[in-house]
This record gives structure tokens, sequence and C-alpha cells, in this order.
């Protein structure tokens, strides 16, 4: 299945400045099966799994990396080509002080395509106690698959071109919003992990997806005892059992379990984090970008990896769910906010470490909430999610007057627009949009 990261792989290859890449993503979102992909460039691919084949280790354990390739080549019995050969460190997480080593892969050869990936990696990252590889290694940050991916692997890439040629001015023909929205109807039932998609795509049947998605949370859970010694995993399962629920609201430990001490259970949010298993929308005053300068730490609403997962956790029965027409109503509208928290996460070039935003501002009688802030060049750029075609933009309104930025987007069920607001002596261009043009932001804020 395409993805947009291989356009990303593809040109790490070309690039004679190349570092060893780091993949950096949750289980089972693809990036073995991207590597896999990329291999077809290669003469030849060889890829070490620590996990499965720990005695692995002991190849790397010369400090000379030409010795260190030679006895890979006897192992594999496969001569390495620098520039012909991918080799391709999977599950590297099993394997820190190899992660420490891919500095010398970059020194020494330089001309050597080598790949390295873990769905635990980030907590040796934040644990390490070796030298890190700074400087001398990138990342690519794969999440699961967009919308308009899953539109590919259903062979709607004439709608997926017809998105990209959009203009804000141009008027959507009811058909095809219809189509539209079926479609993205779909996508938050199916969601974005590769193995539903295809599923899915094979089949057609919603039945095997849930049981597609209730083997990917149970793999999850498999992993809870490898994220450290001290973490107790029966708190860590009643943590992730309980986050779909609160997707969408300011994050109380209380509403986990109000019985528990706020710091394990943070410890516990920290853990799946970790594991990108759910990312947090920190609250941000907005003031300016990079918004994470005015980044509040301790204030902030979760989102989890994946629409479909959130909906299999739920409990949601997706076969009803597909008869439904307002499915983006469904739980109080966090669906909504859900798809589109997990599309803006994964905005920008994926090399940038994926991050999200909000804005709130908690004062007696005067209230507000904007559900995502993002910045757009130099912009800050208010975001709303409304579940129906219509809803009040108070909030929103709020923060245009405070704020006084330059344009102000809606993502809701109804065909596009553009109009001017304005509060006081400013002028603002507010977009209201589509789900289905949700990747498409960027390039028509830009117009």
């Amino acid at each position: 299945m395409y993805r947009k990261s291989q356009d990303s792989l593809k040109a790490w290859k070309d690039r004679s400045s190349r570092k060893p890449l780091v993949l950096r993503g949750a289980r089972q979102v693809g990036k073995t099966f991207q590597v896999r992909q990329l291999a077809e460039n290669f003469s030849n691919f060889i890829e070490i799994n620590f996990d499965k084949t720990p005695d692995k280790k002991l190849l790397f354990k010369d400090s000379d990396v030409k010795k260190v390739l030679q006895l890979i080549s006897v192992d594999c019995g496969t001569i390495i080509t620098p520039g012909k050969t991918l080799l391709f460190l999977d599950e590297i997480q099993a394997a820190p002080e190899i992660f420490a080593k891919l500095r010398y892969f970059y020194e020494d050869i330089p001309e050597l395509h080598v790949i390295a990936a873990g769905s635990l990696l980030d907590f040796i990252l934040e644990e390490h106690v070796f030298s890190m590889p700074v400087g001398r290694v990138e990342y690519l940050y794969l999440g699961p698959m967009s919308f308009e991916e899953f539109l590919i692997a259903r062979d709607e890439s004439i709608l997926v071109d017809y998105y990209g040629k959009y203009n804000i001015n141009d008027e959507i023909p009811l058909s095809i919003h219809e189509k539209s929205m079926n479609q993205i109807r779909e996508f938050c039932i199916v969601g974005g992990m590769p193995a539903a998609v295809k599923t899915f795509c094979s089949d057609y049947n919603l039945d095997i997806v849930h049981r597609e998605h209730q083997s990917i949370h149970q793999s999850y859970q498999n992993d809870f005892s490898k994220y450290g010694h001290r973490i107790n995993t029966q708190r860590l399962e009643k943590v992730y059992r309980s986050l779909p629920a609160l997707i969408g609201k300011k994050m109380k430990y209380s509403a986990i379990d109000p019985e528990e001490r706020a710091k394990p259970l943070a410890d516990s949010i920290h853990m799946l984090e970790k594991a990108r298993v759910l990312h947090k929308v920190y609250h941000s005053s907005s003031n300016g970008v990079p918004l994470a300068a005015e980044r509040n730490e301790k204030n902030f609403k979760p989102i989890f990896l994946d629409i479909g997962l959130l909906n299999s956790a739920l409990g949601l029965k997706l076969s009803a769910l597909h008869l439904c027409n307002d499915l983006v109503t469904v739980h109080d509208g966090s669906m909504c906010e859900q798809l589109i928290g997990q599309h803006l996460l994964y905005a920008k070039q994926d090399y940038y470490e994926p991050e999200i935003h909000y804005w709130s501002r908690e004062k007696k009688n005067a209230a507000a909430e904007v559900d995502y802030i993002i910045s757009h060049d130099q912009d800050v750029i208010p975001v709303e999610v409304k579940a129906g075609k219509t809803g009040r933009l108070k909030s929103l309104q709020q923060f245009i007057a405070e704020k006084k930025p330059s344009a102000a987007l809606r993502f809701n069920s109804d065909t596009p627009s553009l109009v001017t607001i304005k509060k006081d002596s400013h002028s603002c261009k507010f977009y209201s949009l589509p789900f289905y043009l949700t990747e498409q932001q960027g390039r028509i804020l830009t117009k």
C-alpha cells in the first residue's frame, strides 16, 4: 500500500549527504514494510531483527565498522557493497549499544545505506546510558495511514488527485461531497492501521477488521512488561483502557481512578506516550511561533494513535457504525476531534517531531477553548472541529478578538466556504473545510 513516507525514503536514498536513518513510530504502523518496499531499489538487502535474533548483537562488538560489515556479510552469506546494499537494523531498542554505534557508520562508511527502527525506541532514547550519536543520524516519524492513503488503498486515486487540485473558490458538486463523506465515514470505522486497511480492502468485512483491531490492542498490552521494571502493568492496563473515553477532554487523573494518586497515573500516561500509543495535545498560550515555547506541560488533552483503534477500544460495533449517517456525532463528537487531531499531528514534513496544541481560557463566566492550534509559516491558526454542518463558534471568535490571527479554520461535514470575520478593527479569513480536505489545509491556507 502506498505511503507518502515512501517518497521521503527514496529522497533519503538518493541524497549524497544522508546519515543513518532512524524510523520512529508505534508498533504496527508499517515501519518494517516501508523499509522492505524501499529495498526493492537496491541490489541486495540485509535485515537484522534484534528482538527475534538477539545473538546477532555479537556481530557488532568490534569498534571497527569494516570488520563489523565483514562479519555481517559472512553471517548472511551476502556481499555488502556500499551504495548498493541496504542494511536494516530492526527492533534496535533490544540492542541499545548498537544504536550508539550508528555514528561510526556515518563517520567511516557514509556511502552505506543504513536504516534502524524500533517500536519502543523512544524508551532507550529517553533513558540512554550510552553516548548518543547526536548529529550523526536523522529521524523519520511514521504514524498510521492518513485518509488519502486509505483512499489510494481503496483504488480512489482520482478522488485524491481531485482534492490536491481543489481551490477554495471552487464549488464541490453534491454527489462528490456525499461520496467523500461516505469515504471519510468508512475511514473513521477502519482507521489507518495498515493491517486493518489491508483486511478491509481485501474482504470488506467489518467483523474481521474489528478482530484485527483487537489483535493490535492485545499486542500493545503484551508490550507493557517491556516498558520498565518499575511500572505497574495492572495500572498501565487501567490507564490504557480508560483513555479512549477521555479523548478531547482536559486530562484529570481522577477520571481514570479517583482513588489513585496522580503521579503513578501520570507515569503510566508518559509510558504510553513514549510507545506512541497516545499523544498529548498540550495547552499553549499561542501568542506566536513556535507554539511549544508557551506550552504548559501539565495541561493537556489526550488523543489516541488511531481512530479505528479508538472505536474498537470504546466497544463500538463497527457494522452498526457503518449504517450510521451521523457517524461524526458519535461519542459526543470526540471521534471528529480524533480524526482531525491525528492528521494535524503529522501534517508537517515527516522529519519533524509530531506535536499539536490547543488553547483555552478559564476565566469565570468567560471560559473558552479552541480544539487545536497550528502554526502555518509564521502565523498561529486556531482550528475548531464541529461534528455537524453547523455549530457555535464563540470560543473561536474570542480567540480571534484576543490573539488577532490572520486566518482561522473550521472542519465539519458541510461543503467548503471562505468568509471574512471582523472583530473590532481586525479582519480574519475564516476557512470552513469538510473533514475529507484535512490533508489539504496547508495548501489551501497558503493560497
